[in-house]
């Protein structure tokens, strides 16, 4: 028995040494791999300069009617005196931007050549009539100005810790290669680039505990496109409970305590700097707010865009079509119906329900005005803004127990998408809301890797129909598909896994994955019926069908992310630590 508890000993002892051995080569290995990803160079240069090429070759390339908007703000803001900016309305193209964007438009009117200002490109008619200079120019502005993205970006790279230096690469060129700023900016036409960059600020500042920059950037980027709203109660939620409450030494004895749970002179500089943003931006303004105001919000232009919005109102809207069809077609299920839901909650009868298709806009002609569904409900716009509320609510709860950068984002995430599922009027373009902050986010862990391919690709996809012409298909194709193979691999290699057992691929992941890998089959399908419909008088009737079918197949794909993350983000709770 001693010679079994000696040799035991000796084995213990031994092992003992070996381990103490190993932690000084396991400290020098740390720091060698430290130490190589020092080395490294992880620059946005390149990226800059070959991604520039691409969108010189697509100067030319189709634009939409956002270019004339842009355009005639160019005009208005160069020719017209600020007092009437938000006034003039020879153009439908009229100004409803916040102020901070009417500066950048003048800004950029005073470096109009003389050979772009005889095109007609500051000319305020009715509908522009301009050239190629013109389009050359408003390009241009649109190339450079995207330079901050790349400049805050870079930021972002060089201020994070060297070992997760190359995540922080793959997450900063992802977003500068992102198909959406490819599609929306380069193609379709708009300032996104630049726009984000500012936002993008505001979180990088947020990550590197810079409070008083991130509300500064946060203010700005409002006043410069006023869908950053949208975003609002997750800064105010973190802002509050980061840098202005004083929660950690706070000792509750008596009421007067409640005087030092707030730190007095954060909340005077914080509130200065929102203030001071504010008053700068629109006190030029300051006798017109309320034409100001009903530029920047026209509630009068209805629940649904043009084209449905990937969001639960085009599953709400499609249901609509579906019941209305139904009815129409079998009239006993409407009679059926009557028994249980009595008018006017649905039609008395079948002519009612053709008199109603007849009068409004059921939301399938493709139009910017208010919609009339047939069967189901109305929708107000302060039911939107009480759904809205409420999941936003729901995401800045948790940051109120712990403002971490990880929970930031996470909030952030969804405030995003709560806004874009049930907010009025959404453009199909602020998925970009969503898309921007997940990338950040999903570096964290593995677990969150599938709810933002769910995301990304559906939110990508669902930007096609911005770029109608026939010559764009094999580009916005190409090129989103090849970015998705490209960075869902870099984010699964790059990515955390939080428990020491690598997890499985459930069910559900599979569900997903073979939800992304239909969306290609799909727009193929689609697209060769738009190049063919032509031929067939059917296939006319049905003209709004491949927009229709963009929207509602998308929208399965971003409100299955949005239970995803909502679950990770509301019951594990390791995963945010």
């Amino acid at each position: 028995m001693k010679g079994d508890r000696s040799r035991q000993n000796m084995a213990l002892t031994k092992k003992a040494k070996l381990k103490k051995n190993d932690e000084p080569k396991k400290v020098l290995k740390a720091a060698a791999t430290e130490k190589g990803e020092g080395s490294k160079r992880y620059s946005l240069w390149n990226f800059w300069i070959s991604t520039l090429f691409l969108k010189l070759l697509l100067i030319p390339d189709y634009f939409s009617t956002d270019f004339d908007v842009h355009r005639n703000w160019l005009a208005i803001t160069n020719k017209l005196p600020i007092s009437e900016w938000y006034y003039e309305h020879t153009s439908q193209w009229t100004l409803d931007y916040p102020p901070f964007f009417a500066y950048f438009e003048w800004f950029l009117s005073q470096f109009v050549p003389k050979v772009v200002r005889d095109d007609g490109c500051l000319d305020i008619v009715e509908v522009g009539k301009f050239g190629l200079p013109t389009i050359v120019f408003q390009r241009l502005t649109v190339i450079f100005s995207e330079i901050l993205l790349y400049v805050v970006l870079q930021v972002y790279i060089n201020t994070t810790k060297l070992s997760e230096r190359s995540q922080s690469f793959v997450v900063a060129s992802s977003i500068v290669l992102s198909p959406g700023f490819l599609i929306i900016d380069h193609i379709h036409f708009q300032y996104n680039g630049f726009l984000f960059a500012i936002l993008i600020g505001s979180i990088v500042a947020a990550k590197n505990k810079r409070y008083i920059l991130c509300a500064f950037l946060y203010t700005t980027a409002i006043c410069f496109k006023h869908i950053f709203l949208y975003l609002a109660p997750c800064y105010f939620v973190f802002l509050l409970r980061a840098y202005v409450l004083n929660v950690n030494n706070f000792q509750f004895k008596s009421y007067k305590d409640f005087l030092f749970l707030i730190r007095w002179a954060n909340l005077l500089k914080l509130g200065s700097v929102v203030v001071g943003i504010f008053t700068i931006c629109f006190l030029p303004f300051a006798h017109q707010m309320p034409q100001v105001l009903s530029r920047l919000f026209p509630f009068s232009r209805g629940l649904t865009h043009a084209y449905w919005a990937p969001n639960f109102w085009a599953l709400y809207s499609f249901v609509d079509k579906i019941l209305t069809t139904i009815m129409l077609r079998l009239p006993y299920v409407h009679t059926f119906a009557t028994k249980f839901i009595k008018p006017p909650l649905i039609p008395q009868n079948i002519k009612e329900i053709n008199e109603r298709l007849a009068a409004n806009n059921n939301g399938s002609k493709g139009l910017v005005e208010d919609v009339f569904f047939v069967i189901l409900p109305q929708i107000l716009p302060k039911l939107t803004f009480i759904l809205t509320i409420f999941y936003q609510v729901l995401a800045v709860l948790p940051l109120l127990f712990d403002p971490s950068f990880k929970r930031f984002v996470g909030s952030l995430t969804l405030c995003g998408l709560a806004s874009f599922l049930f907010g009025w009027h959404v453009h199909e373009k602020a998925i970009m809301l969503v898309i921007v902050p997940f990338t950040f986010l999903v570096g964290f862990d593995r677990r969150l890797l599938v709810p933002f391919m769910l995301v990304a690709s559906a939110g990508y996809v669902s930007l096609y129909p911005l770029l109608y012409k026939g010559q764009d298909f094999f580009i916005k194709t190409l090129y989103t598909y090849v970015w998705c193979i490209i960075y869902f691999a870099a984010f699964r290699k790059t990515t955390k896994i939080s428990s020491s057992v690598e997890r499985r691929i459930f069910f559900l992941d599979r569900l997903a994955l073979t939800y992304i890998f239909s969306l290609l089959p799909m727009v193929t399908v689609l697209q060769i019926l738009d190049e063919v419909k032509w031929r067939y008088s059917f296939l006319q009737k049905f003209d709004f069908l491949g927009l229709m079918i963009y929207s509602v197949y998308c929208s399965l794909g971003i409100i299955s992310s949005w239970f995803a993350l909502s679950w990770l983000y509301n019951f594990d709770e390791l995963l945010w630590q």
